[in-house]
């Protein structure tokens, strides 16, 4: 009875840790698809430059309800008048389901 136990507490722990590393490849390939996309050229993870940090976007819209479909549109179409006078063009090199994913990334910062 033990013997079981001990693999299933062996077993939650190794799944722990296969979710933990597959969240954190996630994370790091978006990062990377923000890097190779020239997000970075305006955006900064956590400083405010030509546009908004991505945290502080992650925080604006934590409790906004559509906020994943708004902010995959803004990346997608761009925008003015948010988060100032500098206008964010579009991104039309990204696709629908980039936009997205890139989206849930940035609400995952808060």
């Amino acid at each position: 009875m033990k013997s079981n136990r001990r693999s299933v507490v062996v077993g939650l722990a190794l799944l722990a840790v296969s979710a933990a590393a597959n969240a954190q490849n996630g994370s790091t390939s978006m990062l990377g698809f923000v890097q190779s996309h020239n997000c970075m050229s305006c955006h900064s993870m956590t400083r405010t430059f030509m546009g908004p940090s991505f945290e502080s976007v992650a925080h604006r819209y934590a409790r906004t309800d559509g906020a994943r479909t708004m902010l995959a549109r803004r990346i997608a179409e761009g925008g003015v008048g948010v988060w100032g006078a500098v206008p964010m063009p579009a991104n039309t090199q990204v696709s629908p389901d980039q936009a997205i994913a890139l989206a849930d990334w940035i609400l995952s910062l808060q």
